[in-house]
């Protein structure tokens, strides 16, 4: 039987672990890792990987021979020379946050248009004096980068609120796509064809008061471009998830620089993060790891 490491909680819902047993000789680790080192020690041995993020970005190229079955989506930065040369097989999950991602991008939307956090539990507004009007979704332009698993998903409920939706896809023009929107969502994947592409032309060829929103790496976009659009007036709110950071790293200095900007709505990668996303996620991890074994592999990185 094969020997399969899970090296860190993984959030396993029973059946899923059952499922897991199944297919092989499995060891279960229930905490991360102190150190990448100490992920490569669970790695040792293993036949079949299966991992979050932490450990695998620093000892990815020092395994060999394995089936690495990721419980993610962001696969980009993975060498995929390096890996072959080890023989090392990577499977992933597309479209597994597709649900949780798009719901932070609509109640992101909604915070910025509504100006919310300004009037939750609010307790000093003037006597007498009615708030001024804030900005509704219905009517308003919607411009979606990608139409991917989150662009689509976003774009159904954009389209729920009567918003106009607009896609920029793959050969389109992206300054018409954008042109007049009230609302920029970038959901384009992240790899070589899109990094850098959201630079400073881009931001100053949008709509003044537009906002944008992103869930995706930042390695997409100019983050001081982004932030001069912001300053100038181009852009009347921003709302970033982090891409590039670890989950709940209020640390890593993408996110430390955005925070400290009082016009951002930033959160530290966490918009994938529901049960929701943890049950799709994993069943689908498994479901590779048995269409691996069957010899009809799927989602694999190529």
């Amino acid at each position: 039987m094969p020997k399969i490491v899970i090296t860190q909680n993984l959030e396993l819902f029973p059946d899923q672990a059952e499922r897991l047993k199944s297919l092989g000789d499995t060891t279960f680790y229930n905490d991360l890792a102190k150190s990448p080192d100490e992920w490569l020690w669970r790695c040792h041995g293993a036949d079949i990987i299966c991992t979050g993020g932490f450990g695998l970005k620093q000892k990815l190229y020092e395994i060999k021979n394995a089936f690495l079955s990721l419980s993610f989506v962001n696969v980009s930065w993975i060498d995929k020379k390096k890996i072959k040369e080890n023989n090392v097989v990577v499977s992933y999950c597309p479209g597994c946050n597709k649900d949780a991602v798009s719901e932070w991008i609509i109640a992101m939307m909604l915070n910025l248009f509504r100006q919310l956090p300004k009037f939750i539990n609010v307790k000093d507004l003037p006597k007498g004096k009615i708030p001024d009007f804030t900005l509704g979704l219905t009517g308003k332009k919607v411009a979606i980068l990608g139409k991917g698993n989150i662009g689509s998903r976003a774009g159904k409920i954009c389209e729920a609120f009567d918003m106009k939706v607009v896609y920029f896809k793959r050969g389109n023009d992206l300054f018409k796509c954008v042109k007049d929107a009230d609302v920029v969502i970038n959901c384009l994947s992240s790899n070589s064809s899109t990094w850098g592409l959201l630079g400073k032309k881009f931001f100053n060829s949008l709509k003044r008061g537009c906002y944008f929103i992103s869930p995706s790496d930042e390695k997409i976009y100019d983050v001081n471009a982004l932030l001069d659009a912001l300053d100038n007036g181009t852009l009347a709110g921003i709302a970033d998830d982090a891409g590039g950071a670890r989950a709940g790293d209020c640390y890593d200095s993408f996110y430390v620089k955005l925070s400290n900007n009082p016009k951002v709505l930033v959160t530290p990668h966490i918009a994938y993060q529901t049960d929701v996303t943890a049950k799709v996620a994993n069943d689908m991890m498994i479901s590779n790891i048995e269409a691996w074994l069957k010899g009809e592999p799927i989602n694999l990185l190529k």
